[in-house]
């Protein structure tokens, strides 16, 4: 008994369309090889190669100890000057405000930041320290709030 497929298998058809897509696949390979640009040889290129030495130790300035506040000899106020017992306002801080320490010196803690505009008095002061000239302030309404700032970001004004 014969089996139905062997005698019917379509062996002519298979390899035409083996045949066919032999033909296509020549037709498109072709054109793109065609097509490509051709590999030129360029000129020899030199590589630039920059060595950065390994970073080595840094080494650690010491600290500095923090100056001892000095008092300001006497001299006579002028118009505008910080004197004891002036108001002055937080200025030229650009909006970061100003931080008032717990004394005169950087190496204080700073207690609070005094906003832009903030209006203090000056109960003690000048003394020079860290390279600033620090006062004393107090807020006008509460005694409490109080400690040292810079010259640099007070100005005089009028009494609240």
């Amino acid at each position: 008994m014969s089996s139905p497929l062997r005698g019917n298998f379509p062996f002519l058809e298979v390899v035409g369309a083996l045949s066919l897509g032999l033909v296509l696949l020549l037709l498109v390979v072709v054109p793109l090889n065609l097509t490509r640009p051709s590999r030129t040889a360029v000129g020899q290129v030199t590589v630039i190669l920059t060595v950065i030495p390994a970073p080595s130790e840094t080494p650690v300035p010491p600290t500095p100890e923090p100056s001892t506040p000095t008092t300001i000899s006497e001299i006579p106020p002028a118009p505008g000057d910080i004197v004891i017992g002036a108001y002055v306002q937080v200025s030229g801080t650009g909006g970061d405000g100003l931080r008032v320490r717990e004394g005169p010196g950087l190496s204080y803690e700073p207690q609070f930041v005094g906003l832009e505009s903030e209006v203090f008095q000056v109960i003690e002061g000048p003394q020079e320290a860290d390279s600033y000239i620090w006062w004393h302030l107090v807020a006008p309404f509460d005694e409490n709030i109080n400690g040292w700032a810079v010259s640099n970001y007070l100005e005089v004004v009028e009494a609240p």
